[in-house]
């Protein structure tokens, strides 16, 4: 099985972007006119159960998106490469380099779910759990992570997407997954780490990337984007491509 992707760019470098909870390979659209297509070539991959993969059957853990992840890079001949990861995808993009450390160059990580997942009280959770059948749930959980100040158009929108985009059985796995998986004893921290996430997100803040990926790999950093939530592809596209393409420049050899 090869997982459907689209690539952007031809450079030397590769860089395997893992996309979030709410979105597919195509929800960093935003940024993609703006990348470096000499320097870098970008593949963004869907899951099972997402995007063009949406009627693949599969467990849809994070283990499982790992190792899809290292297929497609065997496929298209990728003997190393960076990771790019958004929210869950932060988490993906810490497996993968525990499976395959020596072809991981760096990690750069957009709002991530750390490798020791989310803890939340029982209301918040419900709310999550029932987002997969729930559109109104998926504005509300939206909505909260930007801040509760972007156009209410964006808001369903951004929720229509998600809802179309996936399959309800692999959004409801996949929020049990990210929230519960924790391999943090598996962490080694050798690799370079940058994470940036956004001001206006109330969970995945500077404060919670300073008790997990601050702590666990020795060469990290962490940036704030001023104006932008959980979303910085749609918030703060030209500031997240900046800060990204900067981290992976000075990454750009093994």
């Amino acid at each position: 099985m090869i997982n459907t992707f689209h690539r952007v760019g031809n450079g030397p470098h590769p860089v395997i972007v893992l996309h979030g909870w709410f979105g597919d390979a195509h929800s960093f659209q935003p940024i993609e006119p703006w990348l470096s297509g000499q320097a870098f070539s970008y593949i963004f991959m869907d899951y099972r159960g997402y995007g063009g993969m949406k009627d693949v059957p599969g467990q849809y853990t994070i283990e499982e998106i790992a190792s899809d992840a290292l297929a497609l890079a065997d496929t298209l001949g990728f003997d190393t490469f960076s990771l790019v990861g958004h929210s869950m995808g932060g988490m993906a993009m810490e497996r993968i380099a525990i499976l395959a450390p020596r072809r991981v160059r760096a990690l750069f990580g957009i709002s991530p779910v750390p490798c020791g997942g989310i803890s939340y009280e029982a209301s918040t959770r419900r709310l999550l759990e029932d987002a997969a059948e729930n559109i109104a749930h998926r504005e509300t959980i939206i909505d909260r992570s930007t801040g509760g100040r972007l156009p209410r158009s964006w808001i369903e929108w951004k929720a229509a997407y998600s809802l179309r985009q996936s399959s309800p059985d692999a959004f409801s796995a996949y929020f049990r997954t990210w929230a519960d998986t924790d391999f943090t004893n598996e962490i080694r921290g050798q690799h370079t780490v940058k994470v940036v996430v956004g001001r206006l997100d109330p969970t995945f803040n500077a404060e919670l990337m300073a008790q997990t990926y601050l702590r666990r790999y020795a060469h990290s950093t962490v940036d704030i984007l001023e104006e932008a939530g959980h979303y910085p592809m749609n918030e703060t596209p030209l500031a997240l491509v900046a800060a990204m393409e900067s981290f992976l420049i000075d990454n750009a050899t093994v």
